[in-house]
């Protein structure tokens, strides 16, 4: 009955391969309208795998490649009983045929792009939630969170913004108050989350030793410190 999940194991435990099973059980049961969007250095990645480790048909579409298959007569290349795979920047400006197509699962790579998904701001969230609204949704994450709660809730928007309310409610209840077990309890119902140290049984990881030096800053180096994280958690900042 969900319409979606985060998948945020850390980095190296197999979130592509875990996608790739659940892809292989649609497939089997001939669910074939199939899409993925990735960054498009990723996009080849994922084909190789898909072809070399389970056998599925793949097609990466761009704008070149989308208007060869239409002058080749293809009517909607994305419509080719193939597992679709393209990027960010095609998603959003394919917007209006992605949401003509009824995908039978959508899966987003590197998810982490989508935390501010809630902001009127960012247009490939607003445009990827319009026409893919009603999909399920399989988000890839090692990273759900880096600077600020909301970024939970902005992912947790892409797969149903109805999830915790509006965003006035999510700060109320989880940021203003700190309720973080309620949080952890909600997060369960949408979001695996797997760490190396839960699978030491079976991957033998080579152990690390860290050693912590203690480090006093001065004045100065505190308050370049502070200022850097605070410019760094604004809610629009722009570096070049």
């Amino acid at each position: 009955l969900s319409k979606g999940v985060v998948l945020a194991d850390e980095v190296g435990l197999g979130k592509t391969i875990e996608a790739s099973l659940v892809l292989c059980q649609y497939w089997a049961e001939r669910r074939r309208n199939l899409l993925i969007i990735c960054p498009a250095s990723l996009r080849k990645q994922w084909s190789q795998e898909l072809q070399d480790k389970f056998n599925l048909p793949t097609q990466v579409l761009d704008l070149k490649t989308w208007n060869m298959s239409r002058s080749s007569g293809v009517y909607d290349p994305f419509n080719d009983g193939k597992i679709v795979i393209i990027s960010y920047s095609f998603a959003q400006r394919m917007e209006y045929a992605l949401g003509q197509i009824h995908w039978d699962l959508v899966i987003i790579d590197e998810a982490h792009k989508l935390r501010n998904a809630h902001r009127s701001s960012n247009k490939i969230g607003n445009s990827l939630k319009k026409s893919l609204a009603g999909c399920k949704k399989l988000l890839l994450t090692a990273t759900p969170l880096q600077n600020s709660l909301l970024e939970l809730y902005g992912l947790s928007t892409i797969i149903d913004e109805h999830l915790f309310g509006d965003e006035k409610a999510f700060k109320n209840k989880y940021i203003n108050s700190t309720d973080f077990d309620s949080l952890k309890r909600r997060l369960k119902q949408f979001m695996q989350r797997t760490l190396r140290k839960d699978v030491l049984e079976y991957v033998p990881y080579t152990n690390r030793y860290p050693l912590t030096i203690p480090f006093t800053p001065t004045d100065e180096e505190q308050n370049l410190y502070d200022s850097i994280s605070t410019y760094l958690q604004r809610e629009f900042s722009y570096a070049f």
